[in-house]
């Protein structure tokens, strides 16, 4: 049992330190908030979370901070134990600054804001949010769309099962297990991922052009540890092999292929 634990141990630190440099940071900055929840002089929740009243042109900042900030110990590090996966393959596959742009971006905001439409305008609710769960089943819905190109069934029995429908089975299941969930957060996450996964969302996309200029105008692959450059994208700098054909030459979106919760 001791060798078992060790080796596990070793395997846990060698994978913590082959992450990307995006995924380290967001992982690093996330545990850095939920430390600055533990005081009390200022209310980082408060100042962060998705609240659909509390959203102005002063605090659109917030569809951005809400995926960074937790409620508690178990709600980070349990969204942080199934992003990291997910944010490593995406980082690898589409680089460090694709990912940055993305994921500060249109990945974010775009269900930030559908989630604010629904809740406040449709449900006429002011439930917040906060948590990494909308980025983790945001990729869920992204590799599902992927996984239905190459395998489109999954197969129980007699029953053929759409493998695009996994992300919405375990966002039930989690609604069913897990309380104080947001159930129409998670979807949102879904819905964006879907639409990421099909292509939809290509033209938001940072163009290569401008991407590599940056990368040589700052050298930042020599200056920066664990970068992926969009030239290094599948392969990457940790010879990671790819686990699906890309056919699209260009880079970020070709997949071709309280009332609080701890949502979103």
């Amino acid at each position: 049992m001791p060798m078992m634990q060790s080796l596990t141990t070793l395997r846990a630190r060698s994978y913590g330190f082959r992450l990307p440099l995006f995924t380290r940071a967001m992982i690093v900055i996330m545990i850095a908030f939920w430390l600055a929840g533990l005081q009390s002089v200022w209310d980082v929740r408060q100042w962060g979370a998705l609240i659909p009243d509390e959203l102005s042109i002063s605090t659109m900042y917030r569809v951005n901070t809400f995926p960074l900030i937790h409620l508690n110990f178990f709600h980070a590090l349990f969204n942080i134990l199934a992003l990291a996966p997910l944010l490593d393959r995406f980082e690898t596959e589409f680089g460090t600054l694709t990912s940055l742009a993305l994921f500060f971006g249109p990945l974010t905001t775009i269900p930030a804001l559908v989630y604010i439409f629904l809740e406040k305008f449709i449900l006429r609710g002011n439930t917040a949010v906060m948590g990494a769960s909308m980025w983790v089943f945001l990729l869920l819905g992204a590799e599902a769309i992927r996984t239905f190109k190459t395998n489109p069934y999954l197969m129980i029995g007699t029953y053929h099962i759409p493998t695009w429908t996994t992300p919405l089975a375990m966002v039930l299941v989690i609604e069913a297990l897990i309380p104080n969930t947001s159930f129409l957060g998670h979807l949102c996450g879904v819905g964006t991922g879907y639409l990421f996964g099909l292509g939809y969302l290509k033209f938001l996309s940072p163009p290569e052009k401008a991407l590599r200029w940056i990368e040589a105008r700052l050298n930042l692959l020599g200056r920066l540890p664990h970068y992926i450059s969009v030239d290094q994208k599948i392969y990457g700098r940790f010879g990671v092999l790819p686990t699906a054909n890309t056919t699209s030459s260009t880079t970020p979106l070709g997949l071709i292929g309280s009332t609080q919760r701890l949502g979103p």
